[in-house]
């Protein structure tokens, strides 16, 4: 019956989208249905990838990674080039950008998923991203509300390469980075390793061609965090405990206009809830098939009280992190480089590098 109704139940929901809200809004649902679909069926974790390479030099997750960066730069960056309307994930070089992304990095390892990760494992019903989810909520709001001071410790201009360059060279500059990470894993590796996963190059290809269509529908490029801080937000602000107008970043003009107008008017937070219910719907496809599987692997994956402690504190640091480093691995590092801006580079090595510190963190309390 689940199999049924959660098709009839999007279904309806982009009805009552495209008849109340707006059109554009209900095709954005659409395409974080199936953003989280692609995400679940193919179990298409950033953090995982990462994991898999330091601890197993398994580098099947990365090759994938990068095979979506390519594809996705090389889709829009012609797109940003000829059409003015559209923006890029422009983000400034600051010192909340080095803070956010490495304390991010470490996080989201101890807490088994980025931004993107978190929720489609909660649409999936996984307990503990299920118990993350509103903490990384609650992480982001307190992040944007502390930003301005954030970015006051210093901060430069965000640098875009088709500022400086034409479309053909910014797409090359950005294949040979890729290549040096991947050159960068293949030593770290070593020789007669399986470099691709089928799933995960299907995963890639699904993502890439869904983050465009988000980019010619909202006319921005894909994001998460974003979503997650304004429900807190509009949550704080019910409960008059917060005063949007007294907060640098909540106080501008396009913010408090997303505090005033319904979350489904919000781009990131349709397209997050439609990634909520397609892995739900995946899940619910899969758990059809092999439920078995599915209880011995959570049984595999109990956690301590310890461990939840751990990982729901982890999940705010990460929340909150996210925020002052202008996005989680799809706002920052796949919309940032795909898009030509710098900082979706700089994301990736400095939270990598946190990514180390968070394994063995995770290894040490028996993650």
């Amino acid at each position: 019956m689940a199999q049924i109704g959660i098709p009839l139940g999007c279904g309806a929901f982009f009805v009552f989208l495209a008849a109340s809200v707006s059109i554009r809004q209900a095709f954005l649902f659409l395409v974080g249905l199936g953003l989280g679909a692609c995400l679940a069926g193919a179990r298409f974790g950033f953090t995982t990838g990462w994991r898999d390479l330091v601890r197993h030099r398994d580098p099947r997750g990365v090759s994938g990674q990068a095979l979506l960066l390519l594809l996705t730069s090389a889709m829009a960056l012609p797109l940003l080039a000829h059409f003015d309307e559209l923006q890029s994930a422009a983000g400034p070089l600051s010192l909340s950008l080095v803070i956010g992304a490495f304390v991010f990095g470490a996080s989201m390892q101890i807490a088994d998923g980025c931004g993107s990760g978190t929720l489609y494992k909660a649409g999936m019903g996984v307990a503990l991203n299920l118990g993350i989810l509103p903490l990384f909520a609650l992480g982001s709001f307190l992040g944007s509300v502390h930003l301005p001071f954030w970015l006051s410790l210093g901060s430069f201009s965000p640098v875009l390469l088709l500022a400086y360059f034409d479309v053909a060279t910014s797409l090359l500059l950005t294949a040979l980075c890729l290549s040096v990470l991947l050159i960068a894993a293949r030593a770290y590796v070593g020789p007669h390793k399986t470099w691709i996963k089928a799933s995960w190059m299907y995963g890639a290809l699904g993502l890439s061609m869904l983050a465009i269509l988000n980019l010619l529908l909202a006319g921005q490029a894909w994001g998460v965090v974003y979503g997650f801080g304004l429900w807190a937000a509009k949550l704080a602000v019910a409960s008059s405990l917060f005063d949007p107008g007294q907060h640098g970043f909540w106080g501008a003009a396009q913010h408090q206009d997303r505090l005033r107008e319904t979350v489904l008017l919000d781009i990131t937070s349709i397209t997050n809830i439609g990634i909520l219910a397609g892995a739900l719907w995946i899940h619910q496809r899969k758990a059809a098939a092999a439920q078995k599987a599915a209880n011995q692997q959570q049984a595999a994956v109990s956690h301590s009280t310890k461990q939840w402690l751990i990982a729901l504190f982890a999940g705010f640091v990460m929340g909150y992190s996210s925020r002052l480093a202008f996005g989680c691995n799809v706002g920052a590092m796949l919309s940032g480089i795909s898009t030509g801006s710098l900082h979706g580079w700089l994301w990736l090595v400095i939270a990598f590098a946190g990514t180390l510190i968070g394994i063995r963190i995770r290894e040490r309390y028996g993650f």
